[in-house]
């Protein structure tokens, strides 16, 4: 890792270092069978990891685990803590003796399906992004899915309708017109994860 932050500094790039495993399955990866204690990165790894990169340069962030898994599950399945993410911040602080709070970026990976409360908790930790694959893949297609329900009558052929057997159905069929649902909604849903970052109405 040392080596690509070397070449990310070069280029003014920021590096993101995933440590320890993220629970589920994504791109071909399979973690659904790991040890629920190899989902928790210890102080002392994280500790390891910025020692290391900040000698080269401040421009990274560390996607530590804290329970977190790839997907959506049913509430009580997955097991997120990220008052760990407090634990590590207290113990880098300590190393390094600063009087900053919160000297690591974090990184929320698996970020779908979590409450507000922990991802207001993760926010408090230091982490600076969180990841939604999941939840925006959902919102993206469930605007499609609303359209379809809506006029599921006129989406069966060009012509005719529940208005009437040579009506056409352009209008509803036009992908400009089913994927612009799909933009709004995932727009909703981009802005609850705003609200929940902390970043509504802010600008980088």
């Amino acid at each position: 890792t040392s080596k690509y932050l070397e070449r990310c500094k070069a280029v003014n790039v920021v590096l993101e270092m995933e440590l320890g495993i993220t629970g589920g399955e994504e791109d071909g990866v399979d973690n659904t069978g790991v040890d629920n204690d190899d989902l928790y990165s210890k102080p002392e790894e994280v500790w390891e990891v910025y020692k290391a990169l900040s000698a080269i340069t401040d421009k990274f962030t560390v996607a530590a685990a804290f329970g977190n898994v790839h997907g959506v599950y049913k509430p009580g399945n997955v097991v997120l803590q990220p008052k760990k993410l407090a634990e590590h911040q207290a113990y880098i602080k300590e190393k390094i003796s600063c009087e900053e709070t919160n000297p690591v970026y974090f990184v929320f990976h698996g970020g779908s399906g979590s409450t507000h409360e922990e991802i207001q908790t993760a926010v408090k930790a230091g982490v600076i992004k969180m990841n939604i694959d999941t939840d925006t893949q959902w919102a993206y297609w469930d605007g499609v899915r609303k359209h379809d329900k809506e006029f599921h009558g006129y989406l069966q052929g060009q012509i005719g309708n529940p208005e009437g057997a040579d009506k056409p159905n352009k209008k509803k069929y036009d992908p400009r017109v089913w994927l612009r649902k799909a933009e709004q909604s995932m727009i909703a849903r981009l802005q609850d994860s705003f609200k929940s970052l902390n970043s509504l109405g802010t600008l980088a």
